[in-house]
């Protein structure tokens, strides 16, 4: 999961880049880059870090021009921490091309392959990000009729990106001397918005993963890129889109509304606030049919995602809502970051248990979700630490119990807590005395009731149904491999005798 913005302004534009990075901060921690435009030559500032610290002000100095795009990078598998892998990515055929990608390609290899082979391409990293962005390049330089382009000739080259690729991708790019192009996957599954700004030297354009990184600066959100489609502002500051996939299909992430995105944006017509409203009122009505609600004193939230769902349940409920855990804003998200030790060790860093909420107390505990399990045995424990009688656990989503492939890194199963295990078996893996899930039709429901026009979603980590119909048993078995002799062994708390894969494929 990463944040990619693309920016077409009257004035500097590395300022609008840094902040909207700032607010784009919590789609990746692991490293961020800026690539501006000035007289057909790029500038570029990428390295590991948080985006204070990858830039400083002589940095931002070195980025002049009125155009450019960002990214902040959350890895997947095998990329933590390499430096070589942060985005923007750059190539200087045909025309001089960035690319800031949010996503993942499920036929990376196979298109990687073809890259060498047949287009005499080299392809430098393991990122996915590169063999998109060398597609694209290949696709125009195929397209173009003659030593430039025009709108026509990049969406035919986006249409042939659309026929080869396979998987999630949102993408902006910049093409030297010509201005800005941002495009969607055929089934929407990572989100994309632009927004404008009209100012006294004329109309200014963003593209961004989320609608908080434009109205946070001033800009306005206008709506979502459609699954498919491909829109090009020029640096003249005129606007072009156009449809570029042949059955384009609106199947956005769910998981996006549960975790990544930040409740203040607006994802493909849904407020992600009022879903997750929505998730906790639909958990309250599961909660209400089990026998020891009766027995709760205090509602607390695992600070911040699941504080809405958490809410709204204590609410409908009529129980007393609490804060129970001190939140350190200044430690990352542990979901996302690499590793099962840094994991562990971050969430005491985290997060800080009040005792006087605590102690006597029969408390429940609601998450946005239970993925690895780490967070949640260690939260658990730290209720029990600080007194509390009973520990009861909530999750506004339902078990994790399959690989994601779209650009969540959860690939194995071992790494799953719910994988191979009962609900019974994962209250016990993380010492609560009662365990409540959500199911995966209340999930999606509770952004249907936001958005009645959202009625599929991408939901595969949780039912197994991968909605590109490309994803085999051998595939996932492969990319297990890949990881585990990438990073060693996975938690140990996880079972070793059930690698078997229960697998279902949406064949589309």
């Amino acid at each position: 999961m990463c944040g990619i913005l693309g920016v077409v302004a009257r004035s500097p534009v590395n300022q609008l880049l840094y902040d909207g990075l700032l607010l784009l901060q919590h789609r990746g921690q692991d490293a961020a880059g800026i690539a501006t435009e000035q007289g057909k030559a790029f500038q570029m500032q990428k390295g590991n870090g948080l985006v204070r610290d990858v830039f400083r002000t002589r940095n931002m100095r070195s980025l002049p021009g009125t155009t450019g795009i960002a990214h902040v990078r959350y890895p997947t598998a095998g990329s933590a921490g390499n430096s070589a892998e942060a985005q923007p990515f750059y190539v200087n055929a045909p025309f001089g091309l960035l690319l800031a990608h949010n996503g993942n390609l499920t036929n990376a290899e196979q298109l990687k392959d073809e890259m060498f082979r047949r287009d005499r391409r080299h392809i430098n990293t393991d990122s996915d990000s590169e063999v998109l962005l060398n597609v694209l390049a290949n696709s125009l330089q195929a397209s173009a009729r003659g030593v430039s382009l025009d709108p026509d000739t990049i969406f035919d080259a986006v249409r042939e990106v659309h026929r080869r690729a396979r998987g999630a991708y949102a993408c902006v790019a910049e093409i030297a001397g010509y201005g800005i192009l941002a495009f969607r996957d055929p089934f929407g599954i990572r989100p994309l918005c632009y927004g404008i700004s009209e100012t006294d030297y004329g109309t200014e354009y963003r593209v961004a993963s989320e609608s908080v990184a434009h109205e946070g600066l001033g800009f306005r959100l206008v709506r979502d890129v459609a699954p498919g489609e491909a829109v090009f502002i020029d640096l003249e500051g005129n606007f072009h889109s156009r449809q570029c996939a042949e059955n384009p299909r609106l199947v956005p992430c769910v998981f996006e509304y549960v975790y990544f995105a930040r409740p203040d944006s607006i994802l493909d017509g849904a407020s992600v606030y009022a879903a997750r409203l929505r998730m906790g009122e639909h958990l309250a009505e599961r909660l209400a049919r089990e026998l020891w609600r009766g027995d709760v004193d205090v509602v607390m939230p695992i600070p911040d995602t699941s504080r809405p769902s958490a809410m709204q349940l204590a609410m409908k409920l009529g129980l007393t809502y609490r804060e129970g855990f001190l939140k350190n804003r200044y430690v990352g998200r542990t979901f996302i970051m690499p590793g099962q030790a840094v994991r562990r060790k971050s969430v005491r860093q985290k997060l800080n248990a009040m005792s006087v909420e605590f102690k006597g107390k029969n408390v429940l505990l609601v998450d946005d979700s239970i993925v690895r399990g780490t967070t949640s045995r260690e939260i658990v424990q730290m209720a029990r630490d600080s007194g509390a009688n009973k520990v009861y656990f909530a999750s506004a989503a339902p078990p994790v119990r399959f690989p994601n492939v779209y650009g969540i890194d959860m690939p194995t199963r071992g790494e799953l807590i719910a994988y191979g295990r009962s609900d019974e078996e994962i209250r016990q893996a993380i010492g609560a005395d009662a365990l409540i899930y959500q199911s995966v039709e209340a999930m999606e429901q509770s952004v249907t009731d936001v958005a009645p026009h959202l009625a599929e979603f991408e939901a595969s980590c949780f039912d197994g149904h991968y909605v590109t119909g490309d994803i085999t048993p051998e595939y996932l078995d492969r990319i297990e491999r890949e990881r585990l002799a990438g990073v060693g062994p996975v938690d140990d708390d996880l079972p070793r005798n059930q690698m078997s894969l229960h697998f279902q494929a949406t064949q589309e």
